[in-house]
């Protein structure tokens, strides 16, 4: 008997996702771009989280620029699940997401736009979905019944993303989430991280899954931004893609780009040498001067890889760089 139990083998799980038991739903609106009537958007949705057994609480965060509308203010003060937050200046979507989390007391966050975007009834599948053991839930608009031109800039936007991301989402910028705590308090979220928050997640290794849900009649205008905001938003995938492929190992990327630099240089310098044994003057040539520059720039950036690299070493210790589901 005490041989056998020597030789037993032993069965470990590391803890799975439990099923939802739809405790409490807090729900975070981010009051920071535009808003809708948003007494209308609280009354629909809590109605809809009324008919699905699910108890909740409604969180709105104010960013700077917005003052709460009297009907929000005072259903705050009737209803204890009901509760306003503002900053004290513009800090962001992020931000106050971030804020709501904090705040938040249920173990199911559901972030919601200050607008309509899609369906109350759209919830339920996302509650039942997430109660199947996912750890974020995003809805997908569709069918999508706004103009050719949403559509365009949406396809464009996924185009570009679907190179960086593990997998293809149909509609990541859609607000309608729903996310266990762990996983809300889990993520590394800042600047206009907000769009990536299932990248993100996926990123870390939690599972995310998108639930096709109707969308609102509300969310069908045409929506054209300034040449700024698209500019930006180019910069956020920059920054989403350095993020997501080079965070532990930065050299290969400066060390990449440092080293065509130093290429082009050394292949100008190169041909610059040959000219002036030839016998031409160089010294007053632009090339020249291009030469060194690039080499120079593209030691620098070699160089930022390095310190880069000595960052991570030293952050090793004190950061998991994976995440275990299971372990047998």
């Amino acid at each position: 008997m005490g041989a056998q139990a020597l030789v037993k083998p032993i069965v470990e799980r590391a803890e799975r996702p439990r099923p939802v038991a739809h405790r409490l739903v807090s729900v975070v609106v981010p009051v920071v771009e535009r808003a809708d009537d948003l007494h209308a958007l609280y009354h629909a949705f809590a109605a809809e989280l009324d008919s699905c057994g699910a108890a909740h609480e409604f969180l709105f965060v104010f960013d700077g620029g917005f003052t709460p509308p009297p009907e929000i203010t005072e259903l705050s003060r009737e209803r204890d699940n009901v509760r306003v937050l503002r900053f004290a200046r513009i800090f962001g979507e992020t931000a106050a997401l971030q804020l709501g989390i904090e705040r938040s007391r249920g173990d199911v966050i559901l972030t919601l736009p200050a607008y309509f975007q899609v369906k109350p009834e759209g919830l339920k599948p996302m509650l039942d979905r997430l109660g199947g053991g996912s750890d974020m839930v995003v809805a997908s608009r569709s069918p999508r019944q706004d103009s050719w031109l949403n559509r365009l800039q949406s396809a464009a936007f996924h185009r570009m993303l679907s190179g960086i991301t593990d997998r293809r989402f149909h509609d990541i910028a859609c607000g309608v989430r729903l996310i266990r705590r762990e996983v809300a308090e889990a993520l590394p979220l800042y600047g206009d991280l907000h769009r990536f928050i299932p990248a993100l997640a996926l990123r870390e290794g939690y599972v995310v899954e998108e639930v096709p849900v109707p969308q609102h009649p509300q969310n069908l205008r045409t929506r054209v931004y300034g040449p700024g905001v698209y500019a930006r938003r180019l910069l956020d995938i920059a920054a989403f893609f350095f993020l997501a492929k080079f965070t532990e190992k930065p050299l290969r990327f400066f060390g990449l780009v440092g080293s065509i630099f130093f290429a082009a240089g050394a292949v100008t310098s190169i041909f610059l040498l040959v000219a002036r044994l030839g016998g031409e003057a160089i010294a007053n040539r632009p090339l020249l001067l291009l030469a060194v520059l690039l080499l120079a720039l593209g030691v620098q950036l070699m160089g930022l890889g390095l310190v880069g690299e000595i960052i991570v070493h030293l952050r090793a210790p004190h950061r998991r760089a994976y995440r275990v589901r299971e372990q047998v």
